[in-house]
Parts: C-alpha cells; sequence; structure tokens
C-alpha cells in the first residue's frame, strides 16, 4: 500500500486527465485489469522463487542469464525513475502548502530546467531524506511506512467524501472528447489508452514487496496476501477517488494542476480540507519513494551477488543489515532526474521499463506451468492460461501507446545495458566464475 498509494492518485489524476477527459475513468479500469493479471503472476512467482530478486530472479531462473540481465536492467529504470516521479509529485503538493501556510519558494527551484524551471530543491531534499531513512534500517523504515500510509488513506477517503458531495453529472460530459485510441493531437498524444500508459504508473508498486521475498517471516503467506491484497484494496480506492474528482468539477480546471485534489478541494470552498490533504501528500508521499528505493537496492544487490555489477555494491552494513552504499548511489541517481524533468516525462519512462517486467514475469509463470507441471505451488494464479497471456497483451499494448520518444528512451537505456553485460557482466559473472574452474 506504501508504495502503491502515492503521485499516481494524487497528482496523475490530473495527468491523465488532461489526456482522456472523463473517460480517465476507463483509462483507471484498463491500467487496473492489466496489473490485477500481471500481480496474480507475481504472486505465483513470489511464492515459487521467495528470494530477493522480484522479475529478475525469475527469469534468471526460468530464462537464463542475458534475459535475467535485461529485465534487471529494466527495473533499474523502472525503481530509479519512479522514486524521481514521487519526488517531484511530493515537491508539487509541498510547495502548495508552504505557499498556503505563508512561505513562499521562487518558481525557479520548483522544476526542473527541463520543465521550465532551473532546478527542483524540494525533490532532491525528500529523496536524500528518505535514503538517509533506508540507510537507518529497514525495521525502522517499516514502521514509519506504515503510520504514514494510515494517514494518506485517511486523507483520500476525506477527498472522496467531500468530492462525492459535490458531484455533478454534468462534469462528465463529453465523457471521451478525446477519444479512445491513442493519437497525436498538436504535440500531445491523447486518447483514453494514452491516458491508461500513463495512469499504470498509479498501480503498480505491489512488485516492490516480492524483492524483499528473503526477508518476508512467512514468504509463501505474507507476499501472497501482501501482493493480492493491495492490488484489490488500492482498485477500489482510485475508482472512488477517480469518481469524486471528475464530478465535482471540469477536468479541465484541475488537469494542470501540480496539486489536483488540494486544488479541487480549494475551489469547492473547503480551504482546511485542501490544506489537510496536502498535508498528507507531503507526510506521505515518501513512503512511495522508500518502498521503490528499499527495492531498488535490493535488485542491486542481488545482481552484484550474481556478478553482474560489481560485489561492492552488495554489502551491507553489520549493524543495520541495509546496503549503504548502494542506497547513497540510487539516491544520487534519482535526485537528478527528479530536479531536472517534469513529472509526466519521468512517469513515462518509469512505466516502459515496469512493462517490460511484467511481460517478463507471466511470461516466466507459463514457461513453468508447462516445464514443471507437477511443481508445488503455494498460489495457482487462477485461469493461468487466461490472465497469463492477458497480463502480456495487456502490457505490450500499453507500451505501444506511450510516446515515441518514451520508448526511444526505453530502448536506448535496454542499448547501453547490454554494452556494460558485454563489457563487464558476462565475464565477471557467478556463471563464469563456475564456467572458468570446470
Amino acid at each position: 500500500m506504501g508504495a502503491i498509494v502515492g503521485t499516481g492518485i494524487y497528482t496523475l489524476i490530473g495527468v491523465g486527465a488532461g489526456l482522456a477527459g472523463p473517460a480517465v475513468i476507463l483509462s483507471f479500469i484498463i491500467a487496473g485489469v492489466v496489473c490485477v493479471c500481471a500481480a496474480l503472476a507475481y504472486a505465483e512467482m513470489a511464492t515459487l522463487m521467495p528470494a530477493a530478486g522480484s522479475a529478475y530472479t525469475y527469469t534468471y531462473s526460468v530464462g537464463g542469464e542475458l534475459l535475467a540481465w535485461i529485465v534487471g536492467w529494466s527495473l533499474i529504470l523502472e525503481y530509479s525513475v519512479v522514486c524521481s516521479a514521487v519526488a517531484v509529485g511530493w515537491s508539487g503538493y509541498a510547495a502548495g502548502f508552504l505557499t498556503a501556510a505563508g512561505a513562499h519558494i521562487p518558481s525557479a527551484f520548483l522544476s526542473g530546467a527541463f520543465a521550465g524551471g532551473v532546478v527542483n530543491v524540494p525533490a532532491i531534499v525528500i529523496t536524500f531524506a528518505v535514503a538517509g531513512m533506508l540507510i537507518a534500517g529497514t525495521r525502522e523504515s517499516a514502521t514509519v511506512n506504515t503510520a504514514l500510509v494510515s494517514v494518506k488513506i485517511v486523507a483520500l477517503l476525506v477527498f472522496i467524501a467531500i468530492g462525492l458531495g459535490a458531484f455533478k453529472s454534468g462534469n462528465l460530459t463529453p465523457f471521451m472528447p478525446y477519444g479512445f485510441a491513442a493519437h497525436l493531437q498538436g504535440s500531445q498524444t491523447r486518447g483514453v489508452m494514452a491516458a491508461a500508459a500513463i495512469i499504470f504508473f498509479a498501480f503498480y508498486g505491489f512488485d516492490a514487496v516480492s524483492t524483499a521475498a528473503e526477508e518476508a517471516r512467512n514468504p509463501r503467506r505474507d507476499i501472497t496476501l501482501g501482493i493480492i491484497g493491495s492490488m484489490a484494496a488500492c482498485t477500489l480506492l482510485y475508482m472512488a477517488v477517480a469518481a469524486a474528482a471528475l464530478g465535482a468539477m471540469p477536468f479541465t480546471d484541475f488537469a494542470h494542476s501540480p496539486e489536483p485534489l488540494a486544488h479541487i478541494l480549494r475551489t469547492l470552498g473547503y480551504p482546511l480540507a485542501a490544506t489537510a490533504i496536502g498535508a498528507a501528500a507531503v507526510i506521505a508521499l515518501p513512503t512511495v519513494i522508500l518502498a521503490f528505493m528499499y527495492g531498488q537496492s535490493r535488485i542491486f544487490f542481488v545482481m552484484a551477488r550474481d556478478g553482474l555489477l560489481p560485489e561492492g555494491l552488495g554489502q551491507v552494513n553489520s549493524r543495520t543489515g541495509t546496503p549503504v552504499a548502494m542506497t547513497l548511489f540510487t539516491a544520487i541517481v534519482v535526485s537528478i532526474v527528479a530536479g531536472l524533468f517534469p513529472l509526466a516525462d519521468i512517469a513515462a519512462v518509469a512505466n516502459a521499463g515496469t512493462l517490460c517486467a511484467f511481460v517478463a514475469v507471466a511470461l516466466c509463470m507459463m514457461t513453468l506451468r508447462v516445464r514443471e507441471p507437477t511443481l508445488a505451488r503455494a498460489f495457482r494464479a487462477p485461469l493461468a492460461w487466461v490472465i497469463g497471456p492477458l497480463a502480456v497483451a495487456g502490457c505490450l499494448y500499453l507500451f505501444m501507446n506511450l510516446q515515441a520518444r518514451t520508448r526511444e528512451y526505453f530502448f536506448i537505456w535496454n542499448g547501453i545495458g547490454i554494452l556494460v553485460y558485454l563489457a563487464y557482466s558476462v565475464r565477471n559473472s557467478r556463471l563464469a566464475r563456475t564456467s572458468d574452474r570446470a
């Protein structure tokens, strides 16, 4: 819940509405269905292989080292850029909250050089603050996470109550002003599917659970409950928030706001509630950064353990049990992206990496169903030959609905990854060392 509920619903609902109009509700449903199918595949694989590494580990076991490298490299992109996107979303609410409190930050320091400003200072500050929490230790981070998740969910429930009270059906017409299929309109790709390709960002986060499967007390029970339970709860919550927002105000009035939910409440005449939801976002959105930065460090840790990255990156602090060097390195990369780029572009690039990982997990599940049909499974995905192909097809379709430049960034990133693999990993991996000894 800490990883899923965040910038996607607090901020990207405005971006999605700007791309699809009121039909962004359909975008939420489509993205949610694809994520549920992927979540079921994740749950089966996580209980079969309760080891750190998530999609990377599953692909390593099922498809071999090269495919695992591609997935792991894509996960590095996903987790790093997700942290950056949430940091930028947090910055928007922090600025609004401070302005309402009478403080003022120059606009040049609230957005990056590629978003019309100079550098997003609040995004950088929150990134290093969360990294400090992770370095302090996992147990302490989890305790803080639990408290803050409760804060942001209560805030969303308050928004739903107020928004539905001001619901006007006329705000939902025309329902689909930009059509269903993604298409270029001016310089912007619009349509229900274009919005779904971005809104998809709001749903994933359950995969962060599986990156830490080794640290669960009872992986077969806890990982399944964490993945399926969080997806079910968040899907229902998102539908209610979207309906309340779109019914309370014409989407054109909040589509470009960096703090759409607070903006809606403020416009409806609830300044205290707007300040409260802004405060909740400021206090609680860092839980998303925490969850994904935690997952990122574990992906690095496992890849380093397998020799695909320098082993020194996988060293953990003897007192806290956390990979300090890797967490600091992740924070530096995240802060650079968050400090320079706009939210919509960051979220789109994160989605590309995630869609690759989701496809890999669904294919791993189906491959093992054929290769090892009698393997004992603590959790079996229902209708595996329906949800598996649906997850693959849905993810590929969403990927094709991303903007062309986003797909280009993804392929460039993986091209760099292949060069790194050939230059370093293929000679230093655990498999290569084993082969040399043989």
